[in-house]
């Protein structure tokens, strides 16, 4: 049910995405990117690399990666973007 099936890179930090259950959402994930490896990823094409790991989650090339439970949760509990 939270397995990312698929998604679109927006810009400011942001992705749209399709879970397995149809539900959709766009979230900004800049918060997530302020220490380590998510560091790499406010280089805008390094974030455009995203991929849908094989657990449905998301993951870039620097090994930094956000599970599927966690995109969820973040997608119900945002505020509207806009």
């Amino acid at each position: 049910m939270n397995t990312v099936k698929d998604y679109k890179v927006l810009n400011g930090y942001r992705i749209w995405l399709r879970f397995e259950d149809g539900f959709e959402s766009t979230i900004s994930l800049k918060p997530l990117l302020n220490k380590g490896i998510a560091l790499e990823l406010l280089d805008a094409t390094v974030f455009e690399k995203v991929t849908i790991e094989s657990g449905g989650g998301l993951a870039w090339e620097n090994g930094f990666d956000i599970c599927p439970n966690i995109l969820r949760t973040l997608s119900e509990e945002k505020a509207p973007v806009v």
